[in-house]
């Protein structure tokens, strides 16, 4: 009987080498781009600084980086602290069919292995490829169930996915590969009962650092049940409705692979992804009328069937609650024009002005499942006027993509955000477009330091 993990092992293994394509080695630099620079962007947080004293406490050969820092770690905990730290401002890339993010359940422990093994910067493209294929089919078999119950879908599906893009960057056997999903099935967890908090970016973190540690105990002899995914006790019964796979699985290897067909979602924005499309058309109205906060009477949301489904703060008190708000995004733009990473300070969310006006927002759902995404705004303005905008299509998304000079603009700011010379990191930039030129070590090398 062949299992789903034994077909994705087989696709693990068998897939042609990526690197060698320019444009899948070109999404893949701008995802590393864009995911370091946000990690050095978060490596001040609180909940970074811990995870680097925990990662440092945690012994093991120095072989890895901690991004932006001069401090070298194993492997798994540079992979944790990087995960911690690439994701506790929530400005890490997005896919749609996931609902979550990709990247940093994939780089932080692919990066952190190539350098320990001196690999090449195909073999990581590769790797990313097979990893991103792998997370977004496993979402589009069941991540709305899964999802809308209360998991994050980035550190569950994201440990399954990272291990099996580990195990193509170790060159693993297929059963090696199915002993290694095995392996991360048993590590897979995460709530979204912990978004706004410190614990929402450990998940992310011990994705990474779990989808590691499965691929490279697969690789020393490790075994686990070939049916973990889909069994009587598998993932699927346990973590979904028992869904097929078979039907997700079946493209592997013969569609167009995800990374082309759906493509990478870089944010424009410090904070959920649920709420972009209305901060887009807030921004948008404000800027074509010359709207204030004061000409502001209320402001209605709509959106598709579950499209709000993880901000669930109404009345933020902290910046991390915040990044989970509807009613604190569209007050914060109203009011300063702008969401940057000014805008989640503890201090900014306190404001007299911003609690006066975040329960003037309100928000509401769709009832009817869609696969489409929208959302429609109704602003009421004190002259008496209503202004109305729907926004489907959503600025960094792979319909709309961010140029290469956006994504350089906004790696410059993440650096200096996290204490970097800005300058200093062009010639990381620059070369990690051309990812499969050069080994990961000598890439890194490049990165620049606080």
């Amino acid at each position: 009987m062949t299992t789903a993990a034994l077909a994705i092992a087989r696709y693990a293994v068998g897939r042609p080498a990526a690197g060698t394509f320019a444009f899948l080695s070109r999404e893949v630099g701008r995802a590393l781009i864009d995911t370091v620079g946000v990690g050095i962007a978060g490596r001040h947080e609180p909940v970074s600084t811990i995870a680097l004293q925990y990662g440092a406490a945690c012994g093991g050969a120095p072989q890895a980086q901690a991004w932006g820092w001069r401090d070298r770690l194993s492997p798994e905990a540079a992979a944790f602290c990087n995960g911690v730290a690439g994701h506790v401002l929530d400005y890490d890339d997005v896919s749609s069919p996931l609902r979550g993010h990709p990247s940093i359940a994939l780089l932080p422990p692919l990066v952190a292995l190539a350098q320990a093994r001196d690999l090449a910067g195909g073999q990581l493209v590769d790797a990313y490829v097979v990893g991103f294929e792998i997370i977004v089919k496993l979402a589009r078999a069941m991540v709305h169930e899964h999802y809308a119950k209360g998991w994050h879908a980035t550190a569950t599906l994201g440990t399954v996915a990272a291990a099996v893009a580990c195990a193509r960057l170790l060159d693993l056997t297929e059963m090696q590969t199915v002993h290694a999903i095995g392996i991360a099935v048993g590590q897979a967890a995460g709530t979204r009962a912990n978004f706004g908090t410190m614990a929402k970016s450990f998940q992310a973190g011990h994705c990474a650092a779990s989808g590691l540690r499965a691929a490279l105990l697969a690789e020393l002899g490790m075994d686990a049940a070939a049916d973990a995914l889909d069994g009587p006790q598998g993932f699927m019964r346990l973590y979904g409705q028992d869904e097929p796979l078979a039907p997700a699985l079946a493209g592997l290897g013969v569609d167009p692979p995800e990374l082309a067909s759906s493509g990478i979602e870089i944010k424009k924005y410090p904070l959920c992804y649920a709420t972009h499309r209305s901060l887009d058309g807030i921004l948008d109205l404000r800027r074509e009328h010359g709207l204030t906060a004061q000409d502001v009477e209320s402001v209605h949301i709509e959106s598709n069937h579950r499209g709000m489904v993880p901000l669930i703060h109404d009345s933020p008190a902290t910046g991390l609650e915040a990044k989970f708000s509807m009613p604190y995004a569209m007050s914060a733009a109203l009011l300063d024009g702008r969401i940057n990473f000014a805008s989640f300070t503890d201090e900014a969310v306190q404001r007299p002005a911003i609690r006066e006006l975040m329960p003037r927002i309100t928000r509401q759902e769709d009832g009817q499942p869609t696969a489409a995404r929208w959302n429609r705004l109704r602003v009421r303005l004190r002259s008496g006027q209503t202004l109305e905008k729907e926004i489907r299509q959503l600025r960094g998304s792979k319909d709309l993509p961010l140029s290469d000079e956006a994504l350089r603009e906004k790696w410059r700011d993440c650096l200096q955000h996290g204490g970097v010379c800005a300058t200093d990191g062009e010639a990381f930039f620059d070369q990690a477009l051309h990812l499969e030129r050069l080994p990961v070590r000598t890439l890194m090398d490049l990165l620049p330091r606080g």
